[in-house]
């Protein structure tokens, strides 16, 4: 189990080229996400800038370095979805398979609640085993498998979707 501590800071807009350059390597090389073209540091703005402040998008620091960033968003508009959000990780290769993953869904679990959130959400392709493994590790379950979503890479695409439930209401 890795010990070390990570830092969580809240994205600025000074932030938003560096996380277009973490988000486009899963674009150019990844099925990691369904974007298929490369996205500037402005079309970074409406992914990670949330008018709703129970929601966020943080840098993953370790040390003083960024590993990645995640989020807490919403997850569908509609007021009965109040309670449910969804998470998102993106890490620099480097940083992968580290445990980071695992301590940025723990920053966002508390925030979650802190917020009044009770369900978590979050969407893999498939055959991101990796994530659907770090996801379960950390008390997520499969509740849905999408066949044939996503065409990247001439490929048609699944799509898995984790939640994890907190408590009722």
């Amino acid at each position: 189990m890795n010990s070390r501590s990570y830092r969580f800071e809240a994205v600025k807009e000074a932030h938003l080229p560096l996380l277009a350059e973490i988000l486009n390597n899963y674009v150019r090389n990844s099925t990691a996400t369904f974007h298929t073209e490369i996205l500037s540091a402005e079309d970074m703005r409406e992914k990670v800038f949330f008018s709703n402040p129970i929601y966020g998008t943080f840098l993953i620091k370790d040390e003083n370095e960024v590993a990645g960033y995640c989020s807490l968003m919403l997850w569908k508009k509609q007021q009965a979805y109040r309670h449910t959000a969804e998470v998102t990780i993106y890490l620099k290769p480097e940083f992968t398979a580290k445990g980071i993953g695992s301590a940025a869904v723990k920053y966002l679990e508390n925030m979650a609640i802190q917020n009044d959130i009770r369900t978590l959400v979050a969407g893999c392709t498939a055959e991101n085993t990796a994530s659907i493994k770090m996801f379960e590790k950390n008390g997520f379950s499969q509740c849905a498998h999408f066949k044939k979503m996503g065409f990247k890479f001439g490929r048609l695409l699944d799509t898995v979707y984790l939640q994890k439930h907190f408590y009722e209401v």
